[in-house]
């Protein structure tokens, strides 16, 4: 028997937004400690410890969530995070930012696994599927705009120096839903014996899966390159104040609630990959644009500064409706360890992209940003071509 999905729609959509504040907070905390003069290649290995955990965790996450279920699993990883919120304003030193977000990384690959586990149980339908993970991963835009928009109020106000007592309100939001998990009746996937790891694994060793996990590799890749180091890039190149800088993430991340919105509503209507291509063709126009702007027009145009948020619309679409077509085919008792896979794959993306952006920043070549980025969604756009050529068969 399983549970009527709008009765945990809304502990789910709370989730997603909490876990983006707290991993979205990356590009708050390296425009504040950047003025702290710590240096932005310390700065980009940050991004690190938060994604490597979350690489190296969610195999392992696997076996304990299929043991302690995913409710439990779930709470538990909610509960860690809302402790650590609670932590971080009365902390100083750098080092204990590394620790933070290391432990905020291992939660979320503990959290993700357990809420796309809980979807696709309730779910089997593809575009049902692709219409819930956009729904649910739209509050991840919306933590996006909350923790831009809050803190950067706070840091613009006469009490900028108190901006970390903003993450107790992320802990409040903790405790409402572990209450809401803690009520709700959840329905728990059968797990078939375990057959070991590495021969799990094998079983997804296919073109198909390898060419999607490259897919995502590249969305996570281009998506970091805004969500963490747009604002860096508005304060340092387009020479906007530090409020009018977190505001552009803000302003991307309501353009990305709109895309994700508007997707779940229409996605019914569409074949998922003429969808998705159609999203990828108009990000590369207006990538084009701003790259013909940066280069044959003011490369400080005002401009740039309403361009780059639009992009949201189309990019975030792509992730979820990937997701949800790739999900949709894989067995019940799998998905639990397919998650891991795409949430390792995903962590990786975006640690690889923060690294490479750190040096770009760190070297001052920020003429470059909008061509790095537009090579990126080309990379994107010929792997997801690859990929759809090959996914007609079921893992």
């Amino acid at each position: 028997m399983t549970v009527k999905l709008s009765n945990i729609s809304l502990p789910l959509k709370l989730t997603f937004l909490i876990f983006s504040m707290v991993l979205n907070c990356m590009g708050l905390i390296i425009l504040q400690l950047s003025e702290a003069k710590i240096t932005y290649s310390e700065l980009g290995l940050l991004e690190s410890f938060k994604d490597l955990p979350i690489a190296f965790i969610s195999l392992f996450a696997v076996g304990f969530i299929n043991k302690t279920g995913t409710k439990k699993a779930l709470i538990m990883a909610l509960s860690i995070v809302g402790i650590c919120s609670c932590l971080l304003p009365f902390i100083e030193v750098f080092w204990f930012y590394k620790l933070w977000f290391a432990i905020i990384g291992a939660c979320f690959a503990i959290g993700k696994i357990c809420v796309f586990g809980i979807i696709r149980n309730n779910i089997s339908d593809e575009k049902s599927l692709a219409k819930t993970m956009n729904n649910v991963e739209a509050s991840f835009m919306i933590g996006i705009f909350v923790v831009n928009t809050g803190f950067g109020w706070l840091i613009s106000s006469s009490y900028s120096q108190f901006w970390k007592f903003g993450f107790l309100l992320i802990a409040l939001v903790c405790i409402i839903t572990i209450i809401l998990f803690a009520k709700a009746d959840i329905s728990e996937a059968k797990q078939q014996e375990n057959k070991g790891m590495i021969s799990e694994l094998s079983g997804f060793a296919t073109p198909q899966v390898l060419l999607f996990l490259g897919v995502v590799f590249f969305i996570v890749f281009v998506e970091q390159g805004f969500n963490s180091w747009l604002p860096s890039f508005y304060k340092n190149h387009l020479k906007v104040n530090s409020f009018f800088a977190l505001q552009a993430t803000s302003f991307l991340a309501l353009f990305s609630y709109a895309g994700r919105t508007v997707t779940a509503n229409i996605i019914r209507r569409f074949s998922l990959p003429g969808y998705y291509i159609s999203c990828i063709f108009l990000i590369l126009a207006i990538l084009i644009a701003i790259v013909g702007i940066q280069y044959f027009g003011s490369e400080n145009s005002s401009l740039l500064l309403f361009l780059f948020p639009v992009i949201g619309l189309f990019l975030s679409p792509l992730y979820p409706v990937i997701n949800s077509k790739m999900i949709a085919q894989t067995d019940k008792e799998k998905v639990n360890l397919f998650t891991s896979l795409i949430v390792i794959f995903s962590s990786l993306g975006s640690s690889v992209s923060s690294i490479i952006m750190a040096v770009l920043f760190g070297k001052q070549l920020l003429h470059f940003y909008p061509l790095y980025i537009l090579c990126s969604v080309i990379v994107l756009f010929m792997i997801s071509l690859f990929y759809f050529k090959v996914s007609k068969k079921k893992i």
